[in-house]
């Protein structure tokens, strides 16, 4: 399998430290309101990366932090922390909040089919382990205090900005516009590992350090947490692409800081979802949950499907209009392989078949995670000539990496359309199996007429692209 290397800048083979083992670490959400579908976009791939590793036959152990505690509103080290501003928005305390929306969180991933990592751990567990860390960066004068906080000092290090060409001129204090700068800072670059009583004087969440009472920052948790439950070497660490920089240039530089070594060999980052005015935003007001989504009456299955349709390294723009056409082309996807279920025969599995189309399948996969070609590797199995047995084998393991429950779904389509037949005269069935009939022998006269049948018995009936459908007239 190759991916692209944020760090290299190009598609490497992936071969892990130890053979057939695979560390992998992604960032969690900070819980201090619902992750918007744009958020979410990034797990579904970290998902589809994990399933397709464990697929290859790799042995994965996956870890993800929880931030409750430490991260700012403003790159800089400026501004109140996340989980204060969120529980002073709905009058909770920060762990009430934390576990609301950590809880939130989880759901919005079973709906996804999104799985849940091997190891879970809320930085607020982990206060002790940044405590040793930071001390030991202090011991090996890579940070220092200053105006009662701990920072690291990024002059110390040979390369700082590992993810780009960028200068610190052109990246001054941060990445985003308006970020101030802290005074007490020796560099602009440098980051905040600890907070005392310069930052504190709201935070509910607070801890006795060596450099008085106070809480940790952002970036420390994931480096901490992964040493922690995967060791000193890590394989692979994910993330949106607006993590890079700060927050994983600062993993970096902390962590080899500490270690002495290089620290991860393989960074995966998946590019924004976008609406039409830009990047999708909590701050910008209402934002698009999975819950929105539901209202709307869409399957939140029928989003993951539409994240696959694009690659992850390329910005996927959001529209209604775009999720409509995924949702048409995910349901007649189900319509197909409904029909498949219920054909009578299924025939033997052909392994030559099978062969040749879990290759294309694995291909497009092993090429960068070609979630887009995987589908269309999925669309080419319902066309191929070969055995019903052969295709629902196909569809079946396909469906361990994709996660779109495609047999399961396609399953209660029939249930459904079973359902609704039973409420359907015979008359009526039979002569739309007659129509039917017509239609496929293109006398289109024969299936007027008979159309009009069925309307004159209170019934009926159109084609849709998930296919006939009769019903009730007025209903």
């Amino acid at each position: 399998m190759q991916i692209y290397n944020s760090l290299s800048h190009k598609k490497e083979d992936f071969i892990p430290r130890f053979s057939g083992k695979v560390s992998m670490y992604t960032c969690g959400p900070t819980v201090y309101h619902y992750a918007h579908i744009g958020n979410l976009r990034s797990y579904i791939m970290e998902d589809i990366l994990e399933k397709y590793l464990r697929f290859s036959g790799l042995d994965v152990k996956r870890v993800m932090n929880i931030t409750d505690v430490g991260h700012l509103t403003s790159d800089g080290d400026t501004g109140d922390d996340k989980m204060l501003k969120g529980a002073r928005r709905e009058h909770k305390s920060v762990m009430e909040i934390a576990k609301f929306y950590t809880d939130a969180f989880f759901k919005d991933c079973a709906k996804l089919n999104i799985k849940t990592p091997d190891v879970v751990e809320p930085a607020t567990a982990c206060i002790d382990e940044f405590i040793r860390v930071i001390q030991s960066l202090i011991e090996k004068d890579f940070a220092y205090e200053a105006g009662g906080n701990v920072y690291f000092d990024t002059s110390k290090l040979e390369k700082y900005y590992v993810f780009n060409d960028f200068t610190e001129e052109d990246l001054a204090v941060g990445v985003r516009e308006g970020v101030e700068q802290d005074d007490n800072k020796r560099n602009k670059a440098d980051f905040a590992l600890w907070f005392t009583k310069s930052k504190f004087d709201a935070q509910e969440l607070k801890w006795n350090s060596p450099w008085g009472i106070g809480y940790p920052g952002w970036h420390i948790e994931c480096s901490c947490i992964s040493m922690k439950h995967l060791g000193e070497y890590l394989d692979l660490h994910c993330g949106g692409i607006d993590n890079a920089f700060p927050h994983h240039t600062n993993e970096i530089a902390q962590s080899e800081a500490y270690l002495g070594h290089k620290w991860c060999n393989y960074w995966f980052h998946v590019h924004h979802l976008n609406t039409s005015s830009g990047k999708m935003s909590k701050s910008k007001g209402e934002f698009l949950t999975v819950s929105l989504l539901e209202e709307k009456g869409y399957n939140p299955l029928v989003y993951r499907y539409f994240c696959l349709l694009s690659h992850y390294r390329n910005s996927l723009v959001f529209s209604y209009e775009n999720l409509d056409n995924a949702a048409a082309s995910f349901n007649k996807l189900i319509a197909k392989i409904a029909s498949l279920l219920c054909e009578n025969s299924k025939g033997v599995i052909d392994k030559t078949s099978c062969d040749s189309l879990m290759k294309a399948f694995t291909d497009a996969l092993d090429n960068d995670l070609n979630t887009s070609l995987s589908i269309t590797a999925l669309h080419d199995v319902l066309k191929a000539d070969c055995s019903t047995a052969t295709k629902l084998y196909l569809i079946a393991e396909f469906d361990k990496v994709l996660g779109l429950s495609l047999l399961s779904s396609a399953e209660n389509f029939n249930a459904q359309k079973n359902s609704a037949s039973d409420n359907i005269p015979q008359e009526v069935l039979k002569l739309a199996e007659q129509r039917k009939t017509a239609r496929q022998n293109k006398d289109f006269a024969l299936a007027d007429s008979i159309r009009d049948q069925i309307s004159a018995l209170g019934f009926e009936i159109k084609e849709t692209r998930q296919g006939t459908q009769i019903n009730r007239i007025g209903q």
